[in-house]
Parts: C-alpha cells; structure tokens; sequence
C-alpha cells in the first residue's frame, strides 16, 4: 500500500470522540469528549491514573477495542480521513504500515517460537511486498538504530535470550520497520529500570527525529512525558481535563487534578517530615458510578456544591493562551499559586539502637551450565557478595539497584527463605543467616517481615480481608481467644486507614492501592520491629503512592519500625530515606546517608542513577549521562571492578586497575562509603548531577 503523504494537516485528529463497552447489564462509558491532535513530527503525552481510559484512546485509534467495544460518539481521523469509513482492508493496511504501537509487556508482542530476524523482516514483506534481501538488510540497520550490541547475533536470536530492556528495542524496532507516520507507546518503559528506561527514551526522541514520527506516548509517569513530549494531556476518568505544551501545564496549571498530582509525586525538596507529600482523597469513580457534573468534584479541594456537581462542563482555553484549555468552571476564580494546605509537620522520631546488622554476608548459588537439562558443569551464581551494613530503630534505610543487583536475595537471606553462604546476620542478639524460615521461632518470624511489590498477588483470593489478617495473628501466637483476634484486626484496619466494613469484603472487591493497605496491616500484624518493603508502590498510581508511603512513615513513627526500603525510584527514595545503600551486581557500592549518596562525590554507579530518573519539574537541570550495555550476569560478572564495562570514569584510573582489582571499600567524611578505585582528587572533582535552577 502507498503511504498517504499529499496531507499537511495534523496526523492524527481526535474529535469528541466517546468510547463505551457494553456489557449484558449496561453501557460503561470509557472515554467521553476526549479531543487530541497530533501535528506531523510532534510527540504529544496523555498522562493519568490507571482506568481513566489512556489506553481505550489508544485501541480506539487502533480501530482494536474488540467485540464489547463501540465509538459511540465523535471522530477519529488519520491524514485528514475518518476511520470509522475506512474497510477492513485499508485499516489492515494502515496498521503496522502507517502506525505502529508499541506496548508496557515486550514480550506480548514477540513470537517466542520465532527468531529475532525473521519476525523484523516479516513486517516490510508483509507490508511493503520487499525482498527477502532488502528486507534483511532493513532489519539489521533497524537493530543497529535501536543501539543493539552485536546486531548480526541478535537477528540469529530467539526473545528469551535477550534481556527485557534489549527485548523493548526490538518491539520499537518491529515498530519503526515500515516508517510509520504515527508510532503509540503504551506504557513502553514501565516493566525497565530506571537506567534501560533513560536509554530507550532516549533512543525513541533521536529516532523519532530521525524518521519524523509523530508520537502518542501514553504514561502516568509526569518526569518521563516532560522529557519526551512537546504537548500534554491530562485524562481523568475518561475525560481530558487539561491541555497545552509541557511548560503551560506543568509551570501554569490551570486544573485542580493536575494540580493533585503534582502535590502527590516526590519532587527535589519534598521531605516527608517538614513537607510531605499531600494524597489525593478519596477513590478514583467506577465508570458507572461516576457523580454528576465534574468527575474529579468529590475529591477536589475546589468543590462548590450547586455549581460543580450540574450538567456537563466544558473544556475552556485558559485566558490569553488559546492551546491551553481545562475543564474547570472555577479557573479563573482558583489562586493557582497559593501554597498548598500543609498537614502538620511530623516529628522526625529519634532513630535508636541497632536492630539488625550484617557482616560479609555472602549468598551463591550453584546451578547447571545447562539449566534446562542439568548438564556441563557446574557454575556459581554470585548473588550477595560481602555485604556489610547496620540498621536501626526508626531508621528508613533504602536499597537501591538495577534488577539482579541482588536485593531481592538479600531480602529472601533476612527473611529465611534462603540460608546465607556466608557471613553474619543480627538481628538483636540473635544470628539468623543459616535458619531457614521453618526453623524459626514465631517471635523471630514476627519480627521481620514483609511488604511485596505485587499486592495482587500476595492475598488469597478466596478468603476474605479480615480472615487474612487473623490468619497472620493466629500463627504469630498474637491475643488469647477469637474475639481478641477480631479486635486486633479491626484495629488494624484502622492502622492502614481502611474501613472496618473492609474486614468481610474479599480482594478483588479492592482497589491495588487497597490491596497494598492490606498487605502492610498483615506485615503489621505481629508488631514487627522489621519490615522489609519491596518495591511496595510500584505497581500504584502516583496519588495512591503517596498515600501508601505516608501511611508506612506514621505507621514508622508509631511503632518505632526499622524500614528497609528495596526500590528503583530515586525520587521515592530520596523522599523517605534517612541512609541509602546503592548495590550493583551483589556489591554494595556506595552507602551514606541520603543527603551524602544525592551529592557529589558519588560513585559513578550512583552518578548514572541519579541522572537516569525522570523529574516532573522544568526548574531542574540534569547531567545527561546514558549508561551504555545491559548490566552484566552474575554467574558471568566482569573482572575487577564490578561496574567497569560501563562506567564512563574508568580512563581517569591508572594501569588499568579497574578491570584487575574489585575495589576496596573506603570510607569518605562521616561514614559515607564506596567501592571505587577513583582517587580523591577525581571524587572531589565530581560535580552535582542534579541541578535545581533559582526562582
């Protein structure tokens, strides 16, 4: 098919378009009024919370919305021309020719059985009717674009041996085989970390430059949209909101969502003591249960009953600025530069005497050469290797580091799921490094516990809320009869700030953020003195996120926990922390109070993460470092240095001492630590790499 060029207006033109799934007992309208265009070259970013129909846009667009799925109202136009009209065939065609999607999981949109070659070069002769020669020859210069290592070997590949950030290059690889005009991306960075992320963002600007793709770039996350995006739009429950370039939204909001979600992510200068982040209150509406008049009225601090809850608003350009428009009647009325209403300072809680220390803690696994059949010899997983560090009362001390840095093992050694290799855990007076779980007494047991990143999976899904948190009770041996129990669990309930009518209701009647409540009242259960929280917010929208932290750091304060806080999000990170331990391939490489890890001297590791996330603030100026190859296999770890194959310091260290040695750990002022062979001259030399520009 020949690609529409002769049409200079906008690529893609999205007029009230209203988008309903109809099922056996109603209509559930998904997207109502929503209207977006996309100019030739531009990238525009659709921002909101999980459910509020970012994605239906997307498959609307896609003509994908499946058998319950109907456009009811508005129109959709690629090129100038309504596809609504358009036949099966033309939309066969344009789909994957002329635009291409890009989804959150990589490997949905792989063919397992396939190898990496041949699914690229189906697309241009399927397309496009090339050779099998040209089409080959397209593919391995597509693969080199996306910054593949190796691209001859990875067309030879099947998808289950690449990693999850070089699967990601290769979908936006498949993406951009046929140049479309339009590329959709769903989501394409949150299953990465945070350092792949950096680099395939990067990767999707210079080749939408390269190509002149338009962009839809669908996320929740505000610092990833300001960093790709020329124009923005805020959803909120099937409606857009607010509209307008990165700066008119994000320095001159003019809606009180947008607002609220900027208040609730952790930016430079949140503290969770003296400015806390502040949550959104309230739940997000069912599609069916949404109130009259403005969507987000019963949960804005805005609200006028009588005028906000009537009839149906409109969107209206904000004065003196006709691309930037928001459904708000009270606009003009609202004082956008008041500060916000802080809560009351909370009282930082004195941190008080060790309660858990670990001392060269090393934990290895053995496994077969050949996994699958148990043959060749054997090769040794270096997981933990001398990990050394203490933690006390009260204290919040997060560990940071790419996937399969090893926290999650450590965490599994604490918790007695794994037995150390070597080395020492206290916890107290006690040494619990070889007890395995089932060896533990229930005190023990109690005492460290554990926050999952998944809350979705961690309830039974046939038993209800409060039956699972007696259950916890009952095996830690906690209350003398049922009724004890009952009382305790409701106390727990209002502990995370859920109702007690919660206690009869089962998981999938919750919310994920409601979930995750659930998950730390159990964790709470048996007055742990250590909790161990993996990745607990993750998987949560932003204005749940603060919700959820803040419930930890009161719960924190009232129970005098120690924190361990296992995460990839710097900006959360820095928000809650009081010290930081940065870990990479098993190896603790720097370890400080938070205050000393965010400034220079930094280890290069840590440099590279702090440049990697995503700020949502236009006053912040970043060091542009983009980290070059996937991190390296533990059972396979580069000699010396554990970061030497892409630390971008290495020439700075004489006689190639970085690929001999492992560094020793030194200690800088006031017991800041690293792992790095770089002399103090060059450590001093090191400058911020996160700057925050004067008012």
């Amino acid at each position: 098919m020949t690609k529409i060029t002769d049409y200079d207006g906008p690529v893609l033109e999205i007029d009230k378009l209203s988008i309903s799934f109809f099922t056996r007992l109603r209509e559930i309208p998904a997207v109502m009024d929503f209207s977006v265009a996309v100019q030739p070259g531009e990238a525009v970013g659709l921002v909101g919370e999980s459910g509020c129909g970012k994605s239906t846009v997307a498959l609307g667009v896609m003509q994908d919305l499946g058998v319950n799925g109907r456009i009811v109202g508005g129109s959709i136009k690629f090129k100038g021309r309504d596809m609504s009209e358009m036949t099966q065939e033309e939309l066969r065609d344009i789909r994957g020719n002329e635009i291409a999607m890009i989804y959150q999981e990589p490997m949905a949109s792989l063919n397992p059985a396939m190898k990496i070659g041949k699914q690229l070069m189906e697309v241009p002769m399927i397309h496009e009717g090339v050779s099998k020669e040209e089409a080959h020859a397209r593919a391995l210069e597509v693969v080199t674009d996306v910054k593949l290592p190796d691209p001859k070997r990875m067309l030879d590949s099947y998808p289950h041996q690449l990693s999850g950030g070089q699967q990601q290059r290769i979908v936006i690889a498949l993406a951009l085989m046929t140049k479309p005009s339009l590329l959709i991306l769903d989501e394409p960075t949150t299953a990465l970390d945070v350092t792949v992320e950096a680099a395939v963002v990067e990767l999707v600007k210079d080749l939408g430059k390269k190509y002149g793709t338009s962009m839809l770039f669908i996320s929740h996350n505000l610092g990833l949209v300001l960093e790709t995006c020329d124009r923005l739009c805020v959803m909120y429950s099937g409606e857009a909101v607010e509209r307008g370039s990165i700066e008119d939204v994000f320095d001159d909001m003019r809606h009180p969502y947008t607002q609220a979600l900027f208040r609730s992510i952790p930016l430079p200068g949140a503290d969770k003591n003296a400015r806390p982040l502040v949550a959104i209150p309230g739940n997000f509406p069912l599609p069916h249960e949404r109130p009259d008049g403005c969507n987000f009225g019963p949960r804005c601090n805005y609200y006028m009953e009588g005028r906000c809850d009537q009839g149906y608003i409109p969107m209206d350009e904000v004065e003196g600025n006709e691309r930037h428009v928001s459904r708000c009647l009270r606009m003009t009325e609202i004082d956008w530069d008041a500060p916000p209403e802080v809560a009351a300072k909370a009282e930082k809680p004195a941190v008080g005497e060790v309660v858990l220390k670990m001392d060269h803690l090393k934990k290895y696994y053995e496994v077969a050469a050949n996994a699958l059949f148990g043959g060749g010899e054997k090769r040794v997983v270096k997981a933990n290797e001398t990990l050394s560090f203490e933690a006390r009362e009260s204290e919040t001390l997060a560990i940071v580091g790419e996937s399969g840095c090893g926290k999650s093992t450590f965490a599994k050694v604490l918790m007695g799921l794994e037995t150390a290799t070597d080395g020492k855990i206290m916890m107290g007076d006690e040494e619990i490094q070889d007890v395995a779980i089932q060896d533990r007494s229930t005190e023990t047991i109690s005492s460290v516990q554990m926050v999952f990143q998944n809350p979705f999976d961690t309830l039974n899904p046939s038993m209800t809320v409060g039956r699972q948190i007696i259950r916890a009770l009952e095996v830690f041996g906690v209350g003398e009869s049922d009724a004890d129990r009952r009382q305790r669990m409701l106390k727990l309930l209002d502990l995370v700030k859920l109702p007690r009518a919660f206690a009869d209701r089962m998981p999938r009647q919750l919310s994920g953020g409601q979930k995750q409540r659930v998950g730390i009242a159990r964790a709470f259960a048996g007055d742990a003195r250590i909790v161990v929280a993996d990745e607990p917010v993750s998987a949560l929208d932003v204005s749940v996120q603060a919700a959820v932290t803040d419930l930890l750091m009161e719960i924190q304060r009232e129970n005098k926990t120690t924190l361990l806080f296992i995460s990839h999000d710097l900006s959360i990170v820095r928000y809650l922390s009081d010290r930081v331990m940065v870990m990479y391939l098993g190896h603790v490489v720097e370890l400080g109070t938070t205050d000393q890890v965010f400034a220079p001297p930094y280890h290069p590791y840590t440099e590279a993460l702090l440049s990697a996330v995503p700020i949502a603030d236009t006053s912040v100026e970043k060091e542009h470092i983009v980290l070059e190859g996937d991190i390296p296999s533990a059972m396979n770890p580069p000699p010396g240095c554990p970061f030497q194959t892409r630390c971008r310091w290495k020439d700075k260290v004489a006689g190639g001492l970085c690929e001999q040695k492992v560094p020793p750990v030194r200690t800088l002022e006031d017991k800041h630590q690293i792992k790095c062979h770089l002399s103090e001259e060059v450590l001093a030399s090191m400058t911020p790499v996160i700057k925050i520009a004067a008012e």
